[in-house]
């Protein structure tokens, strides 16, 4: 994460590679990827952006789960659109497409880890999003999001809960106990960390799962107990 932009045609053409729009306003471009740490004198920086871009991605994502799912019920049609627009699945395209490479922030801001760290990365995808809509149109914005979204719309995951939500209730149906996590280990360095978690339900066996972030771990370790007890169906048709 660089703490001064990276400028001209090197990060115009880096961006056009990342959304398939070729920006001419780069001094939109640019307060996309600003942090608040960063900003200039004018206040230049995405938070304004970043609330536009939510709002787009959800309209787009929404259409686009409505018409791949013709008989999906409201239901599932609102677990498909929360598990796409959600903040670690913005944040995980970002890592994808090198998207963090290019955001400018405060060296302060090198240390963040964790749910802040998440939060950051999908704050910055929402207000490019925001960025092309307002160069670009709808549609522009449309074939950016289709470009990173379409597929994982169409997983069978997609439609998952949260998976801590989905093994709290598991559990208590199945063993009458609530799922106990530990952090068993904690690897790396302060601002890149490597957590190991397992989690326990009475007299089950443990899983264990590993992250960036303790959340990460949790979910990663519940995840493992739904696929091996086959409460969720180990996806097969990979990204």
């Amino acid at each position: 994460m660089p703490t001064k932009p990276i400028k001209g045609k090197q990060l115009a053409d880096a961006i056009e590679a990342i959304t398939g729009f070729a920006f001419s306003d780069m001094e939109l471009l640019l307060r996309a990827l600003t942090h608040a740490s960063a900003r200039v004198s004018d206040g230049s920086d995405y938070q304004r952006l970043e609330f536009l871009g939510d709002r787009v991605l959800g309209l787009v994502v929404a259409q686009m789960v409505f018409e791949a799912n013709p008989s999906a019920p409201e239901g599932e049609l609102s677990l498909r659109l929360n598990a796409l627009v959600n903040a670690e699945t913005l944040a995980e395209i970002a890592d994808e497409v090198g998207l963090s490479e290019f955001i400018v922030a405060g060296s302060e801001l090198r240390t963040l880890t964790g749910r802040k760290r998440v939060n950051l990365r999908a704050d910055v995808m929402e207000a490019l999003i925001a960025a092309v809509y307002l160069e670009g149109g709808l549609e522009a914005a449309r074939r950016f999001i289709a470009r990173h979204w379409e597929g994982r719309s169409k997983a069978p995951t997609a439609a998952r809960r949260d998976p801590k939500t989905e093994l709290q209730e598991w559990a208590h149906q199945v063993a009458k106990a609530s799922p106990i996590y530990t952090v068993d280990k904690r690897e790396g360095p302060d601002h890149d960390p490597v957590f190991e978690v397992s989690v326990r339900i009475g007299d089950l066996k443990s899983a264990v799962g590993s992250g960036r972030s303790k959340r990460e771990a949790e979910q990663a370790a519940a995840t493992a107990i739904l696929l091996r007890e086959g409460v969720w169906q180990k996806e097969t048709n990979a990204q």
